[in-house]
């Protein structure tokens, strides 16, 4: 009875783990290693790792866990016995209750790892008691005619996909990165620019130790090694959410200028040149980001396999793009190759930025869907955002108040953002802040926020279909 009780508890750790283990192996660091007699250490991760052991015929099994540094992590070895067709296990935690107690040479056996704490500070995630981006979202439709109406917005019971949102600079603290310390700065950019996507997705949106506006703002401040602590922290939280989050669903990228930057370097790592991590994506808002493409092309820039989204049905694809209410200015900071934000590695080869219109995905003309949030957005970033709008609610719509196309010149691409010619329409507009150098930056999701819920909506429809 101790062997048949063994055997089912070793195929329910092993079914419910392999899949973590799979996820692990191209998506997550390393969380321990062991030493192999011959072999040298091989890297471990959370979850169950199949490996080949080296270890002498009649080896103990406590042993081979003794080899995995650090100590104390494997939960559980098992090895399939042909003959009887069972699983064998052993447990570090009850060796008297095993049954798999010594191994042989070349024996192929699972090390089931505890998976790697979280350590993760999470702006946005499911289940917080405080979720800013599952907040209030009413909003006051005002038309050209003067006449206006309250929408009942809300989050999704249960959407079907994931979005992994990283914010853009907003952080006023003194120093060359930001700490962990939720200021009031995230709180009301995740709400402007995440938070209605809560009605198609589950928003997961981590704290990062950004580049500060002091430093971004300062000859010399913005590093390599500046940007490699705001990515690692980035990286880890993806790391993180596939861990513990994912279970296999399809993932939307969300990122703003900085947020764009980091979402840049880490697809091209980690989800570019890996076809198990590519399957999980629905697709990708990189705004204000410069992303590179070869020359009238679709990929060949930042990204190999992963192109620009051209139709509402296509999955797997990016959508990018910088707005200005004029052409660029020479010196402007977005629009042309190796300015602004980028990925931080150096351009090569015939790039252009990309620009795809979040209004008509196949190209020309679109009437873009502006949404505000009404209260008052703090610091730095409050004092330099011009026509943000007041309201009963939460949230404000200007319908058919502006339209967009692409348009380019020999050495720019940007989303041309233009008025529309109403009679009577006093609605406001928004201008290039805080300077003509940054264009419409600071409105590029705000004004093209409808759309953009509404493109996630129809990407996550053929995605889950």
């Amino acid at each position: 009875m101790k062997r048949l009780g063994i055997v089912a508890v070793g195929l329910a750790l092993v079914v419910a783990t392999l899949v973590i283990h799979s996820n692990s192996v191209v998506r997550a660091q390393p969380v321990a290693s062991i030493a192999l007699p011959s072999r040298g250490t091989v890297q471990l991760y959370s979850g169950c790792n199949n490996i080949a052991l080296s270890f002498p015929d009649g080896t103990d099994s406590q042993t081979v866990v003794n080899a995995v540094t650090p100590a104390g992590v494997v939960q559980g070895m098992w090895r399939h016995n042909a003959a009887l067709n069972t699983f064998e296990g052993f447990s570090p935690a009850a060796p008297q209750a095993s049954d798999l107690l010594t191994v042989n040479q070349w024996d192929a056996v699972w090390l089931c790892l505890a998976a790697a704490p979280s350590n993760t500070v999470w702006l946005c995630r499911p289940g917080l008691v405080d979720n800013p981006c599952e907040s209030d979202l009413t909003t006051t439709v005002l038309y050209a005619d003067g006449t206006s109406t309250v929408e009942q917005v809300a989050p999704a019971a249960d959407p079907p996909i994931d979005c992994f949102y990283v914010y853009p600079t907003v952080s006023d603290q003194a120093t060359v990165n930001a700490d962990l310390t939720i200021d009031p700065q995230e709180t009301a950019v995740v709400v402007q620019q995440a938070a209605r996507f809560s009605q198609v997705c589950k928003v997961y949106a981590p704290m990062y130790r950004q580049l500060t506006l002091k430093t971004i703002n300062s000859p010399g401040g913005d590093t390599t090694a500046a940007r490699d602590v705001a990515y690692s922290d980035v990286l880890a939280a993806w790391q993180d959410y596939l861990a513990h989050y994912n279970d296999g669903r399809g993932v939307v990228f969300i990122g703003h200028s900085q947020g764009t930057m980091m979402l840049t370097r880490l697809i091209a790592a980690e989800v570019d040149p890996n076809p198990s991590v590519r399957r999980l994506l629905v697709s990708a808002l990189l705004i204000g980001g410069n992303v590179t493409v070869a020359k009238g092309q679709d990929v060949g820039g930042d990204f190999q396999n992963i192109p620009a989204c051209r139709s509402t049905s296509q999955t797997g694809c990016v959508v990018a793009y910088s707005s200005f209410n004029e052409p660029p200015p020479p010196d402007s900071f977005f629009g042309r190759v190796g300015v602004g934000p980028s990925s931080g590695e150096p351009a090569t080869g015939d790039l252009e930025v990309l620009c795809v219109n979040p209004a008509s995905l196949s190209g020309g003309t679109g009437t873009l869907q502006t949404e505000f949030a009404t209260a008052p957005f703090p610091g730095t970033i409050g004092i330099w955002l011009k026509g943000i709008p007041s309201a009963p609610t939460a949230w404000m719509s200007y319908p058919n108040r502006s339209t967009a196309h692409c348009a380019s010149t020999s050495d720019a691409n940007w989303l041309q953002v233009d008025a529309t010619s109403i009679p009577g329409d006093t609605r406001p507009i928004v201008s290039a802040a805080p300077t003509a150098e940054w264009g419409l930056h600071l409105y590029d999701v705000t004004l093209a926020l409808g759309n953009l819920v509404d493109l996630v909506r129809q990407h996550s429809a053929a995605f889950t279909h």
